[in-house]
Formats: structure tokens, sequence, C-alpha cells
């Protein structure tokens, strides 16, 4: 298994570190050819949407992973990687891969000073949660199964191949999303090689 994380802004590196403890192999996606290469799973970190849809294009990168993430290819959005997933955002005009049939809202807890730390179920599993300018997801379609709610509002989701969370599982020591994430990777194989 080899799981490719986008590595163009963000915390792209604090998502390396876990799947290193986690004994998975991974690439960075930094240019048109990285995105190329084989791999079985994409991580989206956490950072800056706009940047990162920005850079994308840039780079002749986006074409290629959209066409991966449509066909199947499993893929864990945090924070700005759920924007860059989902079909509408609320609170901007701009859409980037818009592969995942959810309504976000951009900012929606506010600055870097409303940012906080809870502990709240994610799968039925107690989990922390760093939310850091974080988004949420105001709308999901019934194709899509809610896995985390704080203080109602949907902060993940999965819809297939597609999974999201508002929050930062990479800044914890708790490894539950990224092994459930690599549960999808797992299936996604398994079907493959059938």
């Amino acid at each position: 298994m080899k799981i490719a994380i986008l590595a163009l802004q963000g915390a792209f590196i604090e998502h390396e570190n876990i799947l290193k403890k986690l004994g998975v192999d991974f690439l960075e996606i930094r240019q048109k050819k990285d995105a190329l290469e084989d791999f079985d799973g994409l991580i989206i970190p956490g950072g800056e949407s706009t940047t990162q849809g920005k850079l994308l294009h840039e780079f002749d990168i986006f074409d290629v992973l959209k066409e991966k993430i449509i066909k199947g290819l499993p893929v864990f959005g945090t924070c700005a990687g759920l924007i860059l997933l989902a079909k509408e955002i609320e609170n901007d005009d701009r859409v980037h891969f818009s592969t995942m049939d959810i309504i976000v809202k951009r900012n929606a807890y506010g600055r870097q000073l409303a940012s906080f730390i809870t502990n709240d179920k994610f799968n039925d599993k107690l989990v922390p949660m760093v939310f850091i300018r974080a988004p949420y997801i105001s709308k999901v379609t019934k194709d899509c199964e809610v896995l985390a709610v704080v203080d109602g509002k949907i902060v993940a989701a999965r819809e297939n191949n597609q999974l999201v969370c508002a929050f930062h599982p990479e800044l914890t020591s708790d490894y539950t999303v990224h092994k459930y994430f690599l549960s999808i990777v797992e299936n996604y194989l398994n079907s493959n090689t059938k």
C-alpha cells in the first residue's frame, strides 16, 4: 500500500509522520510527474484551500488527481482538503475538485483565535479533534455517511471513496481517523484484485 500526500502547502508533514508510525509507504505530490505515479490513496492536508487550489492548476496536477478520484481512488481531505473536495462552498463562489456531494462553509468557526480542541465521537469512537479556522459541512446528500457531529455541526463524512473531516487528526497522537482511511484503501485494493 502506498499513499500519496499533496505536498504543495499545509500540514502534509504531519500526515507523513503518522503514516511512518503506522508503517505505511507514502510519496509526496509536488509536481505532475508525482501525480502520474501509481499510488493507492491520496491525502489532501489542511492548510489554505485557495492557495492549494491555485497551485494544483499552476503545477498542472489538478486534472490528473480529479480523474483518479472520479475513478474511485480513495481520498482523505482534512480541513482545506474537505473544502477542495466539496461540490459547493456556501460562502465562496469558487469550487475545486467538486467530487463530493456536500456543501461546506469556509472558516465557519471564525478566525485563528477561535480555534479549539475538543473530544467527540468519530464513527462511534471518541477522538481528540483540533479545529483551526475550520470549515463545517452544512449539507450532505443521502449518499454521504455522517461520521462526526460537534455542537450540531457535521465535521466528518464519507461518500464512497471520499473521506473528509473539518478537524486535524494529524495534529494529535490518536490514529483512529487515519486507520479508518487506510481501511477504505484496503477495501479498494481488495476489490481491485478480484
